[in-house]
């Protein structure tokens, strides 16, 4: 992670500069497209969102037009949004900036991980404010604007199917242009090896041409004719001249590449920038003359063919600049060579043609001295040039190497993005069948929000693996280097001699030897270091599921409110409309409803209910008890099926006996095994759950009933009881809905406060301690009419209803602790179980 190579931030720049790691730096250059693509994608998806919601907003506001102040004002709060989420994102980015060396112009590899991360990280958090922005929309409409809810919810949900097909085109799309980033990545290494090959081509050329010169040099001074001394100064001022002019070729070739590079760039910035005018007319002009009541999903497939289009122009006119300029590189480096050859020759001839025979050798001799010595170096030459033509093969398979291990990515990519996408819609799926209650729309609006932030996240993870894989080379490019210097130095002892003798077979034994140990070795750091890495994905791809599972519990707590307020808005509806209201204000304005026949009444409806409550929790305690014996019959019996039949485990240690791991097999097939018995466990446990879940369902459907079979005899006996005639009213119904002829009384008029009444308790009434000054005086209570409008004792006439009240009080306040009523919301309408329960009832 130390090392350190050029900060470079176009391809062309690598071709100009003299000693670098070309891997490092095409793979640098490969995260920094993947970037800009991600950037591309993020930008046509802003886009895409303001074009989709002016559409949607036509269709919640059909009244208003384009270009009306409500609908700016709208639109301009999201477009607002948008550009300050955007402005905020590059803030956060450029503060992640790898700091490396900027003085030198050299950064590490571990800085490239840590900006790659942060990066990462920031790009996870503006995808999760787009969607908080998604979200606040309908709350924006509905409470700033005041529009409808039923046209907001329409609104989003068009807006969020539009949205899905959007992800799936841009989903589609990083696919095909990551491919081709790879593509143009691997087409840039192979153009830089190229380039590099030539340059060290005169290198070479001239250690094989002073060999040849030296071996010719030599041979004079073997014969004699050439002392020691003058050897070694021709030798030298040879050796001088020739690297001298080998410096001079690097020089000028990095120089003026530099300036073939300079004007290249400026010549592509340009094109760029006029391609970029042009393509910003377009874009313009498109949604100039596209309809905005035209179909969401044909406006959005052409939008998006007109930017892809642009994008693969931008790419091909980078990619065409690069090739051609890599083309003068090559054209270039060929044109200092064959200056480079005519001095080198210049040289040779200078040296047998006037050196030596100034010094008394010759023409003859020297002239063919001179044939020998460049015979001798075509064959080294040859030689050399089959030795590149090896390496220039080792270099060939290296690369088709990598191409595989991408295409391995691209597939390990795929397999984690499907797995992800099925484990978080089967948990959605089991959350929304255990749940049940929810509208077809909550359910709907739930899945298509879920699958909109699930296409997003897995294609923000898609790239990320991309640039994972991409790190895993970075960190493995050194080892590599390693290894093919040692094949590439195999294959050069390989192809130097067919004559050899045991010191040199024993050499060439030991490197084919380090060259495996190097492979092994390269092997094993490369499952390392991909397992690492991968891992560091797997944890953002959690990081991630936690965000979406976040996201789909608000929705799902939000479906369940709404739910739960339209059944409360129902029930409370349903109350108000409930018939007994007019069979209790009937009741109470009786003169026939006494204390001493309502009594006996409310005893014989209080041990109903007390009888119906005993044999329910009695029902309820067998039932249960059943099913938790079947519940352990069933387990021993699997357990004994379990350990009875170890055919599975046999089967698979068999099998895996053949192979070459058989103890992994082994402990693979166990852990399956296990996988499978907690799922089938989790199964069962879910079963059983369910059953028992449909039990107590049932004991409360036979419950209600037979509450309100006693409550309808109740209402029966005391209608009868004050004479209220109930031909024409139909017995209550399960649900307790309305009759269809609700009774219809006439609205008595208050008695004088002076009248006396028949039914007024004597002395030795309990209720007669607080009225020994005068009769009781008759009135309706509004408190008591509206407190208990479904106990049987508002059922009463009202002034003997208290009396009823005070003798009553005894029953409700005393006693032990078993006796006293119970007061429980579900169990409002069924007065008698207050005399059930723990607690006391309500004031009245």
């Amino acid at each position: 992670l130390g090392r350190s190579f050029l900060r470079v931030s176009s391809f062309l720049e690598v071709l100009a500069c003299e000693s670098v790691d070309i891997d490092l730096c095409v793979y640098s250059l490969h995260l920094k497209d993947l970037r800009s693509l991600d950037t591309a994608l993020r930008q046509e998806k802003h886009m895409v969102f303001i074009q989709i919601f002016k559409m949607c907003l036509l269709d919640l506001l059909p009244k208003k037009k384009s270009d009306d102040e409500l609908y700016q004002k709208i639109l301009s709060k999201q477009e607002q949004d948008l550009e300050e989420l955007e402005k905020a994102l590059q803030v956060k980015l450029s503060s992640t900036e790898t700091p490396g060396t900027s003085d030198s112009g050299y950064v590490t590899l571990a800085d490239v991980e840590k900006k790659e991360r942060e990066h990462s990280e920031q790009l996870l958090d503006d995808m999760e404010a787009f969607w908080k922005q998604m979200e606040n929309i309908q709350h924006f409409l509905v409470d700033q604007f005041k529009c409808s809810s039923s046209k907001v919810r329409q609104l989003m949900t068009t807006l969020t199917e539009t949205m899905i097909a959007a992800e799936g085109l841009l989903c589609t799309s990083q696919d095909l242009q990551a491919l081709d980033a790879l593509e143009r990545a691997m087409g840039r290494a192979h153009m830089a090896k190229v380039i590099e090959f030539l340059r060290m081509q005169i290198q070479e050329e001239t250690k094989c041409r002073l060999a040849a010169i030296s071996r010719g040099l030599e041979l004079l001074s073997v014969q004699g004719k050439l002392s020691g001394r003058q050897k070694e100064e021709l030798l030298t001022q040879q050796h001088k001249a020739f690297w001298e002019e080998a410096e001079s070729f690097s020089r000028v070739f990095v120089q003026r590449g530099k300036d073939l590079v300079k004007a290249s760039l400026a010549h592509q910035a340009e094109g760029t920038a006029t391609l970029m005018l042009a393509q910003e007319e377009e874009r313009r002009g498109f949604l100039a003359n596209s309809r905005l009541n035209s179909d969401p999903e044909e406006f959005l497939k052409a939008f998006h063919e007109v930017l892809e289009r642009q994008r693969l122009m931008r790419s091909d006119l980078e990619e065409e600049e690069e090739v051609r300029t890599t083309e003068a590189m090559a054209a270039l480096c060929q044109e200092l060579y064959r200056g480079t050859m005519g001095t080198f020759q210049g040289c040779v001839d200078a040296l047998f043609l006037q050196t030596l025979g100034a010094r008394g050798l010759p023409r003859a001799e020297c002239e063919a001295l001179r044939q020998e010595v460049q015979e001798d170096a075509a064959r080294r030459l040859g030689r050399s040039d089959r030795f590149r033509r090896r390496q220039w093969g080792l270099l060939q398979e290296l690369l088709e190497r990598d191409q595989q291990v991408w295409m391995e990515e691209c597939a390990l990519s795929t397999v984690l993005q499907d797995q992800l996408r099925h484990n978080s819609q089967r948990t959605l799926q089991g959350v929304l069948n255990r749940l049940g209650g929810l509208t077809e729309e909550s359910t709907r609006g739930i899945l298509q929000g879920h699958e909109l932030l699930l296409g997003s996240a897995l294609r923000r993870l898609a790239l990320r693996g991309s640039a994972i894989a991409t790190l895993a080379q970075m960190r493995l490019s050194g080892k590599k280097s390693l290894l093919q210097e040692l094949r590439e130095q195999q294959a050069l002892e390989q192809g130097s001699s067919h004559c050899r003798d045991e010191h040199q077979w024993q050499l060439l034994q030991a490197l084919e030897t380090r060259v495996l140990e190097e492979a092994g070795r390269l092997e094993e750091e490369t499952q390392q270091t991909r397992l690492q890495l991968q891992q560091q994905l797997l944890a953002e791809a959690q990081e991630a599921g936690q965000l979406l599972q976040q996201h789909l519990e608000r929705a799902i707590g939000q479906a369940l409110l709404g739910h739960a307020r339209n059944a409360a808005t129902k029930s409370r509806t349903k109350d108000r409309d409930d018939f007994k209201g007019t069979l209790v204000e009937t009741v109470v304005e009786s003169v026939y409803a006494t204390s001493a026949g309502v009594g006996p009444l409310v005893q014989a409806y209080y041990q109903q209910v007390g009888r119906v409550m005993q044999d329910q929790e009695e029902r309820k305690l067998q039932l249960l008890k059943t099913l938790q014996g079947h519940r352990m019959d069933s387990s021993k019996l699997r357990r004994k099926q379990e350990l009875g039949d170890p055919g599975l485990e046999d089967h698979m240690t068999g099998g895996a006996q053949g192979a070459s791991q058989a103890v992994h097999q082994r402990l693979l097939s166990q852990q399956r095994r296990l996988l499978a018995q907690f799922t089938e466990h989790q199964r069962l446990r879910l079963e059983a759950q369910r059953q028992k879940a449909r039990v107590l369902d049932q004991l409360e459907a036979q419950l209600e009933t037979q509450l309100q079979d006693a409550e309808q005899t109740f209402i029966s006996e005391l209608a009868a009881l004050a004479r209220v005639p109930l031909a024409e009213n139909k017995p209550l119904s399960s649900k307790r809905g309305l009759p269809e002829k609700p009774l219809r009384t006439k609205k008595k008029k208050p008695l004088p406060r002076e009248r006396g009444d028949p039914g007024l308790p004597s002395d030795g009434d309990p209720a007669s301690g607080d009225h020994a000054s005068g009769p009781l005086r008759y009135s309706r209570s509004p408190s008591l009419t509206s407190a208990l409008p479904r106990h049987p004792l508002c059922l009463v006439s009202g002034w003997e209803l208290a009396s009823l009240r005070l003798s009553l009080w005894p029953i409700w306040l005393g006693g032990d602790t078993a006796s006293r009523p119970c007061w429980h919301p579900a169990r409002a309408t069924h007065p008698a179980l207050l005399l059930q329960g723990q607690h006391r009832p309500p004031p009245v």
